[in-house]
């Protein structure tokens, strides 16, 4: 494993690191800190998107011949480095450059990256996913949506979940079911569907912190016109898995979610409260993260080969939720009774921290894909793959 950064790696580090510092936001909110005011940060990601384009850092890895800079996943993973030291978390137009852009550009023709490309690099289109349903969440391919061709246009109907920033989406891109006399990976297209077209309706979904920011999305006889399908009717989950291989690029690495020099000063300012077990626990989280940072090393060095590192991805994926949920618990034990306040940073980490089990892959999911691919275990039966979607039964 490499440990330090290349004179290619170092020199690109370098021109990041001067952008950001003559041009990033001194302070730019968070937008799961539920006293800010939304339509203020949404302006805000507005602003700093069209800031990025102005000067060529819009979508760093697209190809130049649509607008970006033709790099690759190293270059990424540094850019993500470099936006969290410089307090920068996820932007609202993560979806549309991170997901929606490379699969639009991977399956769709001239057209649809002439229509749709510009405007996320302009910061003039947000975007939403619309995948899981409330029966489809890790078996995404038993999705029920259905969408039926009526001349130049399908109907859609549905009910979509767990649709992060879908009040803010001028597009989403959305799978649906198209035949439901074939197995259930073979009867699946893929739209881009227009936010705002009669019949899609957006419900905010609570969460336990007391934020809306993601949300269920109905379609009712939703009218999609045929020239917004991408890729082949039928063939959705192909196009679907480039979305998704994407989604797990865009996340970035483990910096943003959690801070352990962070929790240390936590500790420091609460040191009547580190008791023998407490210090116990942080030393453990402490060689937790240092092993972590070698994950780290192993995935980028895999890159900076041209490998893919999926069942190093997975396993880096659960080791995130694990030490994000143990940061959010001892950072609140240090707090002592004042982590029955209803608001605050560390009530916001414990608060948010479940959700990352599930983002992205659900840890279960996650499990599985080392077991396959690092222990050599059998795949788990799927006696529903073969058979056609309208012969298995449904609860």
């Amino acid at each position: 494993m490499d440990f330090s950064d290349s004179p290619h790696e170092a020199a690109f580090r370098a021109e990041v690191r001067g952008f950001l510092d003559r041009h990033a936001p001194r302070a730019m909110p968070d937008y799961f800190d539920d006293r800010i005011d939304v339509e203020t940060f949404v302006a805000e990601s507005v602003r700093w998107q069209k800031t990025l384009c102005a000067h060529g850092w819009a979508a760093i890895s697209w190809p130049r011949e649509v607008g970006g800079r033709g790099l690759g996943p190293l270059e990424q993973i540094i850019w993500n480095q470099e936006l969290t030291r410089s307090g920068l978390g996820d932007s609202l137009f993560l979806v549309a450059i991170g997901l929606a852009g490379p699969t639009i550009i991977a399956h769709g023709d001239a057209d649809q990256k002439r229509c749709y490309l510009d405007p996320m690099l302009r910061g003039e289109a947000m975007w939403c996913q619309l995948f899981s349903e409330p029966g489809a969440g890790s078996d995404l391919a038993a999705l029920a949506t259905r969408a039926t061709r009526e001349g130049d246009e399908w109907v859609v109907t549905g009910q979509k979940t767990w649709c992060s920033g879908g009040h803010h989406a001028d597009m989403g891109m959305l799978l649906a079911r198209t035949d439901a006399t074939v197995p259930k990976h073979d009867g699946i297209t893929y739209f881009l569907l227009d936010m705002r077209s009669p019949g899609v309706e957006v419900r905010p979904l609570r969460d336990m912190a007391g934020g809306t920011h993601f949300n269920q999305v109905f379609l009712n006889e939703v009218r999609v016109p045929d020239a917004n399908r991408l890729g082949p009717v039928g063939g959705g989950w192909k196009v679907a898995m480039t979305t998704l291989m994407n989604e797990r690029m865009a996340m970035g690495g483990f910096e943003r979610l959690f801070s352990f020099d962070e929790l240390i000063e936590h500790a420091r300012e609460n040191r009547q409260r580190l008791d023998p077990g407490t210090r116990d626990e942080l030393a453990r989280l402490y060689t937790w993260v240092r092993t972590l940072e070698l994950l780290n090393a192993r995935v980028v060095t895999k890159l900076g080969r041209g490998e893919m590192p999926i069942a190093e991805s997975s396993v880096m994926k659960l080791s995130i939720a694990r030490i994000a949920t143990k940061v959010a618990e001892l950072g609140m034990d240090l707090l002592g009774p004042d982590a029955l306040k209803r608001r605050g940073p560390w009530q916001n980490r414990f608060l948010g921290a479940p959700a990352i089990h599930i983002a992205g892959g659900t840890d279960e999911i996650q499990k599985n894909v080392a077991a396959e691919r690092v222990l050599g275990l059998p795949r788990d039966p799927q006696t529903d793959r073969d058979l056609p979607f309208d012969r298995i039964p449904r609860s």
